[in-house]
Order: structure tokens, then sequence, then C-alpha cells
């Protein structure tokens, strides 16, 4: 009998052993990911295969696979196919899971909230030098609050840069320049308070449909930084461009917080470092990339002029009813944050 109980014992004991280390090497983080779990993530970006937003991407997935040993892959999606080329539907894809990761301009985050909208303020940043430490610093950890409340961690901030303006009519110099242009904006209602108050036309529109309006007139002009203008060819059919930089447009790196949360710590970190190496890349090129469409623009016959300080400031009077109306609404805290 003693010898029965003993075996039972042994049986019990192995049996114990055996589960908890089952346990100890399927549970790896917080959230109970499995330890070497394959993982595959889609990341959506709206612009061009040749655009810097996408080349970031690609960059980010080339990290995340080198330092996971290519156990997590990271599929590139440009052109906002996965939207069927709607930029406010493709963050409203990441806030609900059915998109991982995104690259998406703040301006279209603050369609939906406008608190989003005071990186782009008329003539609030000065250079890049400043959106850097803005966002890197105070500006972008007010944003990373925000976007939790969407359901996205925030995982770093890219550049689409410098907002310029092109047309089909004639140079842009001064205010009474824009009054009457139908210019195209992305649907946000600062953008629009911004050009009413400009005196022009302000018309909201898909981007995908930009270029055929332009080169059909149905339009005069649109604003954006010269990649997309570059990527999406619009300076085939504009005249124009004014370097006025009159408004700064970051892309939020952001991931669906369920899918990050469900990530292994080690993973988690993984994709943050990663994260962050992919946007200083994507900064640099950007950087480098706009001087020299700039002048393949010049090249290909597009009158471009460049805005002095003092022309500039003209501009940033003419717009100063837009601080007095969404004071209000963004906060005059967020506001000071990004000065």
């Amino acid at each position: 009998m003693k010898k029965v109980v003993s075996l039972i014992l042994v049986a019990v004991m192995i049996l114990s052993l055996g589960l908890t280390g089952c346990s100890s090497e399927k549970v790896s983080g917080e959230k109970g990911q499995a330890s070497g779990q394959k993982v595959t993530l889609k990341f959506s970006t709206t612009t061009a295969d040749t655009s810097t937003w996408t080349l970031g991407a690609k960059k980010f997935a080339e990290i995340v696979g080198e330092k996971s040993n290519g156990r997590i892959e990271v599929k590139v999606y440009p052109n906002e196919q996965l939207s069927g080329g709607n930029q406010s539907k493709g963050i409203e894809m990441l806030m609900s899971g059915s998109t991982d990761i995104t690259f998406h301009s703040n301006i279209i985050y603050s369609v939906m909230d406008e608190r989003f909208g005071v990186v782009s303020l008329p003539f609030l940043i000065n250079d890049t030098e400043t959106a850097d430490k803005i966002l890197d610093g105070a500006g972008g950890e007010e944003l990373n609050k925000i976007l939790l409340e969407k359901n996205i961690v925030g995982l770093g901030f890219g550049e689409n840069g410098f907002r310029q303006i092109t047309n089909s009519k004639k140079p842009i110099e001064v205010p009474a320049d824009v009054e009457g242009l139908k210019i195209r904006i992305p649907g946000i209602k600062m953008y629009v308070s911004l050009f009413k108050a400009l005196g022009s036309d302000p018309i909201t529109m898909n981007f995908g449909e930009v270029f055929t309006a332009l080169q059909q007139g149905t339009i005069d002009g649109q604003e954006n930084p010269t990649d997309v203008i570059s990527s999406s060819k619009i300076n085939e059919v504009q005249k124009y461009m004014t370097v006025w930089d009159y408004s700064y447009d970051t892309i939020i790196l952001g991931m669906n917080k369920a899918k990050f949360e469900s990530l292994s710590a080690e993973d988690q970190q993984i994709i943050r470092d990663a994260a962050k190496e992919a946007v200083a890349y994507q900064r640099q090129i950007n950087r480098e990339a706009s001087a020299k469409q700039t002048q393949e623009f010049i090249d290909g016959g597009m009158s471009v002029n460049t805005l002095t300080i003092e022309q500039k400031a003209v501009f940033k009077d003419a717009v100063q009813s837009v601080y007095d109306e969404y004071e209000p609404i963004m906060g005059k805290e967020l506001i000071d944050a990004f000065r």
C-alpha cells in the first residue's frame, strides 16, 4: 500500500511540475501573449508607395522584423487601401481594431476631435527644429493623452511638413491674392475658418479626388506639404506654388490600444523602439526631399515664390481671428504647450 501511495505522490508531483512549466512557457507578458507567438500587423498609410510616409512605414516594418527575428510581421498598405481612400474612416478602423497601426495626419484626427488641430494653428510653429522639440516633449505628451481617450497608443510623430499652397491662377504674395480662389482643404473646421478669414472659398473633398478636380478646373488650388504634392503629381496640374509655411502638419504613428496591450512586454518594447527609429528616419528623408522636390517643380515649369518673414507676418495678422475662435475649443494650456 505504501508503495502505491508513493507512486501516486510522484505522479502528482510530475503532473504539477509539467503544468507549471507549461504555464511559464506560455505566458510572457501581462496580457497573456504566448511566448514566441507569430504576430502579423496591418499598417495603413494615406499616401502613395513612393511617399516618405510609406517609406517610413516600411522602415518600421523592417526594424520590427529584425528586432523580432521575423516573428512579428508588419504588412504596409499605402494609398488608404484598407479604408477605400477615406482618411477619417482609416482612423475609425484604427480605433476599432480593424487596422492595427497607421500613419495619419493630425489634421485628419482633428475632424473627430478639434484638439488635434493645435499642431496646425496658423504660423504657430516656425521651423522643424521647434516642431521636433515640441512633439518630442510637452506637446507630444498632451497629444498622447488625447490619443488614449480614442483607444490609440501614440508611438511617435513623423512629419508631413509645412503646408504650401498651389493654384492655377496667380502667384500668392499678399492675403488679397487668396480672395475668391476655390481652395481644396482637408475636412477640418479650423482650416475652413482660416481660409474664410483670407477671403477664399474653401472646399472639402477626399484627397483621392483632388488631382482630377484640379485637372478639370473644378477647384483652383489646394494646400499640402511638398512630398504630398510630389507623390500625388499635383505639380503637373498646377501652375503656381507659394512657400509660406503657414501650417505645420505632423503624422501620428498610432497603434490600436487593445492590440498593443495584447502583446507581451518584450514585444511592446520592440514596437516602441522601432517606432522611435522609424519616425526619426521619416522626418529626415521628408526634409531632404522637400528642397529637392521644390527644385523639381521649378524645373518642370511650375512658378514658385517664397514669402519673406515680413510677408508671413501680414498673413499671420490676417488670420488672428482663428486663435480667438479656437482657444476656447482647444484650451489655452494645450495651445501653450505648442508655443
